[in-house]
């Protein structure tokens, strides 16, 4: 089967393919559809709403299959207005560069010390006009993760945060780790269940 996943990120993409694949999914980007890319506000006041907006405005636009996914980032005993919920990259209020994110949360983390991070994710699969399935279940959700105020070398483009990310049952920093061992903090099990069980429902 494939699935159109709304996001031009690649290395979002790239990640939902090897978490797919074992399930049969070919996973292609909104780069891939070689035409103009509908853009669409992100004004939800929650990743589920968010991922709801993209996903039905892909499949009006598209009309195949297609899913969207939004992500909130949230940190253990930090004060509210210092949680960037829904906006990762905005949480100034404008849009940041993979640099100025890296050198905002390596502030964050000089301030309150190592923070105790986890991303919250919500996902909606409009499968046809008739079938959409939506979750923001924290099953989704990646493993707690630790972001330290000493930046790796080493930098992927999209992927900012992760030179400040640490594997809390190593202590190391995951770009130090096997490969692909920063998909945890992005995705976990949940997301391959959450697609096996609308692709093929329970009695379908």
């Amino acid at each position: 089967m494939e699935l159109l996943y709304g996001t031009t990120n690649e290395g979002k993409l790239l990640v939902m393919r090897r978490v797919l694949s074992p399930l049969g999914i070919t996973v292609t980007g909104l780069k891939d559809q070689k035409t103009e890319i509908p853009v669409v506000p992100e004004t939800g006041n929650s990743p589920l709403e968010n991922a709801r907006l993209k996903a039905k405005a892909y499949f009006k636009a598209f009309q195949m299959p297609v899913f969207s996914c939004d992500t909130g980032l949230y940190f253990k005993n930090v004060p509210d207005e210092f949680q960037p919920g829904i906006y990762v990259r905005r949480p100034l209020g404008y849009e940041m560069t993979d640099e100025e994110m890296t050198e905002y949360y390596k502030g964050l983390a000089e301030k309150f010390g190592d923070l105790q991070a986890q991303y919250q994710n919500a996902v909606c699969f409009v499968k046809s006009a008739r079938e959409v399935y939506e979750s923001d279940d924290l099953r989704l959700s990646g493993t707690p993760f630790v972001i330290t105020s000493q930046a790796h070398s080493r930098s992927q483009p999209g992927f900012p945060l992760d030179r400040l990310s640490i594997q809390v049952s190593s202590g190391k920093y995951y770009y130090d780790l096997p490969e692909h061992a920063q998909d945890e903090v992005a995705l976990d099990e949940g997301m391959r269940e959450f697609f096996q069980r609308a692709i093929c429902p329970a009695g379908k």
